[in-house]
């Protein structure tokens, strides 16, 4: 399941795609426009700034930015960010991990298949999309 966090995070970077001339946009806009408190939109932008998504200036004529055209943003890029897996179950394997069970376990296909398929939609759709789906 996709948190708030999550969730907040694909909006936040849609609002960003729709300033097409690449201005920062004040963070107080930014809440308002999306009706996210000021205080979890600054935790959620310090994710998004860290891991060199969006870019922020402080001062007059400060907010945020997004680095990259919206269309090289995978939505599968961005909810790893915010929620670290994408994996519909924790399972060692599907982490990169061993698993003492792996040898007998009649469920790892499914779940493996499972999270191909998510991964693989999430990441083959881009902020551009969401823009362009706003309806």
């Amino acid at each position: 399941m996709v948190s708030t966090k999550g969730r907040y995070a694909l909006r936040v970077m849609a609002c960003l795609a729709e300033n097409e001339e690449g201005e920062f946009i004040p963070l107080k806009d930014i809440a308002n426009s999306q009706g996210i408190s000021l205080k979890y939109l600054e935790s959620i932008m310090a994710v998004l700034v860290r891991n060199r998504l969006v870019e922020g200036a402080s001062g007059k004529g400060g907010g945020y930015r997004l680095i990259r055209p919206a269309d090289k943003y995978s939505l599968g890029e961005i909810l790893r960010v915010t929620e670290g897996t994408l994996d519909p179950v924790s399972c060692p394997v599907i982490e990169g991990g061993e698993c003492d069970n792996y040898d007998h376990c009649a469920t790892f296909p499914v779940w493996k298949e499972l999270a191909d398929v998510i991964n693989g939609f999430l990441d083959s759709r881009t902020v551009a999309d969401l823009v362009a789906n706003k309806g």
